[in-house]
């Protein structure tokens, strides 16, 4: 069973900064790649930013240079932290996770609200 819980979302002005963070429990092998993924108004869910093993990272071009994913070491809790907001980071932020060997993330947390008003 794996189990992740987001927190830190808030509402803030263009320009601002938000460190999210979601803390992760059960079986590391069924959560060794994780997510973060973005649902705004209106929109399809979007793959924002993620890391697998070795800590490779991803990043969405829309968030790029600007978003930072990160995991403690002991994988108990990924973070993103988000600089330079704009209002179309709004969105509720998901945390997910999967078996690196899986395509779909399988584990997903309640979501956190992101609102940057401009």
């Amino acid at each position: 069973q794996v189990q992740m819980v987001e927190s830190g979302g808030d509402s803030v002005q263009a320009g601002g900064s938000l460190r999210l963070s979601c803390a992760a429990s059960g079986d590391i092998y069924l959560r060794n790649c994780m997510a973060w993924i973005r649902q705004a108004p209106g929109k399809q869910r979007e793959r924002v930013a993620s890391i697998i093993p070795g800590d490779n990272t991803y990043y969405a071009s829309s968030v790029k240079g600007r978003f930072v994913i990160s995991q403690d070491n002991a994988k108990l809790t990924l973070y993103l932290q988000m600089n330079s907001l704009k209002p179309e980071d709004t969105g509720i932020y998901y945390c997910a996770a999967r078996r690196c060997e899986s395509g779909d993330y399988d584990y997903w947390g309640q979501g956190t609200q992101v609102t940057v008003s401009s």
